[in-house]
């Protein structure tokens, strides 16, 4: 099995890498632009290993994505390359859109000129997967869940750019045949996460002495997902999925953004003591704007036609994280420099309340 996977060095595509390699035995090809979120050293497990090759190149560049397609020849495309944080797309959305919806298009049209010069045992065995997230459906109040049919209403300019690019690999299958999956997922966590992401910002902080940043009372609630179950996720939903179909991958394990930082503090009160407890840390800050309540994936479809089960509930995802970014200041270390803490997605009107 050949796959190219785009935006592999990043969080989860490096983690999607990291099993197809190890634990498939696959063929990749990891195709990233290298922006500021892309990390080559979280590939160091694989990097020397004759199945694993890497190409720089921005998906929005048709030439460079066009000739890795017909130079590679890929029985499975798994793309996850995206811009991908909430506060950055406020403050500086073209990137975004540039990326998420003009480089999902360059994607599809190069995949659309390689699948049609294939053969036809070819063109039935080729996948596309399409990498999406749960902020395409909006916000949840208490009760209820996203499903694969809940309507798109997002409410960032990274959700719209996400909705737009699924609704792009959508029409391509249904216009032109294309052997597209879509996969929508919710908050991952773990090991090789940007610091500038809740979680790993939560650690770091803390271990560091800084203040603890919260967004308003805390209480928005977010489904959490260990990003190596997210990743068998993929390769199951990418090998066994039905075209055309989405898959909404879920953890179940439901939590207010309070209630994960309060984990964390205690955790680390465990691991890491500092001679007070870490929650006294805790600052609430102005508000995200245009903040969703609540997130909750229905990962019933994907656990009843493929058989996926998450492996790690909250409880273990959360501690086997906090230990890894406790034992792993090599990778983190040097990213602090360009990620040290400071609040981002503030508008000028919040800046000043």
């Amino acid at each position: 099995m050949r796959v190219i996977v785009t935006g592999g060095a990043g969080f989860i595509g490096s983690a999607v890498i990291r099993h197809l390699v190890l634990d498939k035995g696959y063929e990749v090809l990891n195709i990233d632009k290298l922006t500021y979120a892309g990390n080559l050293t979280s590939l160091d497990s694989v990097a020397g290993r004759s199945s694993y090759r890497f190409l720089k190149a921005d998906i929005c560049d048709a030439r460079a994505v066009s000739e890795a397609f017909f130079t590679f020849n890929p029985d499975r495309v798994m793309h996850l390359a995206a811009e991908s944080h909430v506060d950055r797309s406020i403050v500086g959305a073209r990137t975004f859109i540039e990326t998420n919806i003009l480089g999902t298009f360059t994607m599809l049209e190069c995949a659309r000129a390689y699948w049609q010069s294939l053969t036809k045992e070819e063109q039935n065995r080729f996948r596309l997967l399409h990498v999406s997230t749960d902020e395409v459906y909006g916000s949840l109040n208490d009760e209820g869940l996203f499903s694969e049919t809940t309507p798109y209403d997002p409410s960032s300019p990274y959700s719209a750019s996400k909705a737009a690019s699924d609704h792009l690999a959508k029409a391509w299958a249904r216009t032109y045949g294309l052997p597209v999956i879509v996969s929508n997922c919710s908050n991952n966590y773990g090991p090789y996460h940007f610091p500038e992401k809740l979680i790993p910002l939560i650690i770091l902080n803390a271990l560091e002495g800084k203040p603890l940043p919260v967004y308003g009372d805390g209480r928005n609630i977010r489904d959490w997902l260990y990003v190596e179950d997210h990743a068998r996720a993929l390769d199951m939903i990418a090998e066994r999925g039905r075209i055309g179909e989405t898959y909404n991958v879920g953890g179940r394990n439901e939590r207010r953004n309070i209630d994960v930082v309060m984990r964390v503090c205690a955790l680390m009160d465990e691991l890491k003591p500092s001679g007070r407890p870490h929650e006294q840390l805790i600052r609430f800050v102005v508000d995200r704007p245009g903040h969703d309540v609540r997130y909750a994936i229905d990962a019933t479809k994907l656990e009843t036609e493929l058989g996926w089960t998450a492996r790690q509930t909250f409880e273990t995802g959360i501690e086997h994280t906090v230990r890894w970014y406790l034992n792993n200041a090599w990778w983190w270390a040097p990213l602090r420099h360009s990620c040290d803490g400071s609040r981002l997605g503030l508008l000028k009107s919040g800046a000043n309340a």
